[in-house]
């Protein structure tokens, strides 16, 4: 691997521990299953290669990381 593919899997594994992170501050019974789409999302994406695309997917899951957070705020959560 070499310099750039190391600091976009740095990144992938940044944007991961954030999704879980803000999972850990939705209602308790919701939770698991917010969890579970986070890991089937990265998961679903495992074996892209494809470094624009790949760069395209962190700004996605950035933006909706980003939404989550706000609506998790909005409703006390945070």
């Amino acid at each position: 691997m070499d310099l750039q593919g190391f600091l976009l899997r740095a990144r992938v594994l940044k944007l991961y521990r954030q999704a879980l992170r803000a999972a850990r501050k939705a209602p308790h019974d919701s939770r698991a299953e917010l969890k579970q789409v986070i890991r089937q999302e990265m998961e679903s994406n495992r074996d892209c290669k494809d470094r624009q695309k790949i760069r395209f997917l962190i700004s996605e899951g950035t933006e909706r990381l980003k939404g989550l957070t706000e609506m998790l705020g909005m409703q006390g959560h945070c």
